[in-house]
């Protein structure tokens, strides 16, 4: 990890929303877990946590953006194939949904 990368990064993890989760253990429990100070980004560095985005327009990162860009495809794919399956907690339409969404978000990490 360098103090002088001027890049804002994605986590290696996509789709993540720790912040979210967080939030959600927080209401429900009144627990507040720390977030971690430095994470693996999509390009392999180390970074600290707030030099990283989840949003496209915010990731200046180049091999991040691609990392993202796959992930939210692959999610996007694996989202429509289980809601799909018998027994799916999710319905084909709300798969679809979410499919649809993360395709997007795709086709943003993909735009320069």
């Amino acid at each position: 990890m360098s103090g002088d990368d001027p890049h804002v990064h994605v986590v290696a993890k996509v789709p993540s929303d720790d912040a979210a989760v967080r939030t959600v253990l927080a209401a429900a429990f009144g627990l507040a877990g720390d977030l971690p100070g430095v994470v693996t980004t999509g390009c392999g560095l180390r970074a600290p946590y707030a030099a990283t985005s989840a949003r496209p327009d915010r990731v200046t990162c180049l091999p991040c953006r691609e990392h993202a860009r796959r992930e939210h495809l692959r999610f996007a794919d694996e989202a429509e194939r289980l809601s799909g399956m018998p027994g799916s907690t999710i319905s084909p339409a709300q798969g679809r949904s979410a499919s649809a969404h993360h395709r997007d978000l795709a086709r943003r990490f993909a735009e320069a």
